[in-house]
């Protein structure tokens, strides 16, 4: 049965199995915040859920939970900064708030990051430019699940953008997206429905189109954004690559069919050319084009004026990029966050490893 949990018992709960694991304090509140931004957020698939499987990369040694993180290259505008294999959810916030700090500088700052695990939700690295009146961006490659256009070989991840924008009496533009048409994540829904999923999301291992919600244990592969050639799939191609270039090749990381899976029970691919997962962040300051005041006065113009575009159907208003996201965090740190039943068996079980109740406090 699903129940809802509070954010501060599942905040608790995950920084004490962060600190079981050996994380320090500070790290364990930063992994914390960064995983469970998911699930306040409404991405469920990166949040609470993926826990375990962090906790499996550590069992393996391909997380180190005291990672030390340290600049290997640098202008005054630029870096790449090596994770030393610690918990992207870590070394992600650590990098962008470098690429701010360059920004206050000199006005922009880039950070491209290798020897790095999977950090959760783009859009919680990118975010954290706003309150400094800077335009932030995050992205990162992943584990090849993602077919090119006219293949049938998984040769990039789901390699998602994060872009956000600073308003002033409007909420902030937050455009947090997959490259591909679904991200796995809806795939994993599906199959736990047992549903069939839409047109465009999945080709079966032959390189033909299915709607097998399980395709991709079965040798298939997502497809890029667009789903097919006629549907503009080359474009979610050429997104997913910038991506994988930017977070990969750009750092030294590894790129393409050689990205470490997330399973820790899945083989790690043979002659691997980089280190670790990549990630790139952005931070600009608003004050190097024009004043923020200025600016941020016309994103409210800009954004209330979308609001008002004439919708379709009456019901379905337009919505500007971040408002479902921002929506269900309210909804949530008011309500709490719903676990399925299978995820709390899992939970329990993980805390009952590590004597870590998990538990639902009325």
């Amino acid at each position: 049965m699903e129940q809802n949990f509070s954010y501060h018992q599942l905040f608790a709960f995950v920084q004490s199995i962060f600190i079981k694991i050996g994380c320090s304090e500070i790290d364990a509140i930063t992994a914390s915040k960064s995983l469970l931004s998911a699930d306040l957020r409404g991405v469920d698939s990166h949040g609470i859920a993926r826990l375990v499987g962090y906790v499996r990369l550590w069992e393996i040694g391909r997380i180190n939970s005291k990672p030390q993180m340290k600049i290997i290259h640098e202008t005054p505008s630029t870096g790449v900064v090596d994770g030393d294999s610690g918990l992207g959810l870590v070394v992600a916030p650590w990098a962008m708030n470098i690429a701010i700090e360059k920004a206050k500088q000199v006005g922009s700052g880039w950070i491209s990051v290798q020897n790095s695990n999977h950090f959760g939700i783009a859009g919680h690295h990118a975010m954290m430019a706003l309150p400094h009146d800077m335009i932030g961006i995050a992205m990162t490659n992943a584990s090849a699940l993602v077919s090119p256009t006219f293949s049938k070989e998984r040769m990039l991840g789901t390699n998602p953008i994060a872009v956000a924008i600073p308003a002033g009496e409007q909420p902030p533009f937050v455009a947090d997206f997959a490259t591909t048409t679904a991200a796995n994540g809806k795939l994993e829904i599906s199959q736990r429905k047992n549903m069939a999923v839409p047109n465009g999301w999945v080709q079966d291992e032959h390189g033909n189109e299915t709607n097998d919600a399980d395709a991709l244990k079965k040798g298939g592969a997502l497809l890029p954004l667009g789903g097919d050639r006629e549907h503009s799939s080359h474009k979610g191609f050429m997104l997913g690559s910038i991506v994988d270039i930017f977070s990969g090749v750009l750092s030294g990381a590894n790129f393409g069919p050689w990205v470490p899976p997330f399973p820790a029970y899945v083989p790690m691919p043979e002659n691997m050319p980089g280190k670790g997962i990549g990630h790139f962040f952005g931070a600009m300051r608003i004050d190097a084009f024009r004043t923020a005041e200025s600016f941020k006065k016309d994103m409210d113009l800009w954004i209330s004026r979308f609001r008002e575009a004439i919708p379709i159907y009456a019901t379905n208003p337009v919505v500007i990029p971040g408002d479902p996201e921002r929506i269900m965090e309210q909804e949530r740190i008011h309500n709490g966050i719903p676990i399925p039943e299978m995820l709390q068996n899992e939970l329990k079980e993980l805390g009952e490893k590590f004597n870590v109740p998990f538990e639902l406090i009325k």
